[in-house]
């Protein structure tokens, strides 16, 4: 059978942490930030960790097992 190929659009948006968790970040950080308090793109800027629910899906477009 023949490997399995990293799907570009993830590898460019999820990484792994230490303990094997997928880090991502959050979402509504890229334009329009005239409106948004400085609060809000703060918290914004943090990494997010991905939903248990989404982690199987991920990880198998990381080609990960």
């Amino acid at each position: 059978m023949p490997k399995m190929k990293t799907n570009p659009g993830a590898k460019k948006r999820f990484s792994l942490t230490g303990t094997g968790k997928i880090k991502r970040k959050h979402a509504y950080k890229s334009h329009i930030l005239t409106k948004k308090s400085k609060k809000r793109k703060r918290n914004l800027t943090a990494f997010g960790e991905v939903h248990s629910a989404d982690q199987k899906n991920i990880k198998q477009l990381l080609a990960m097992k």
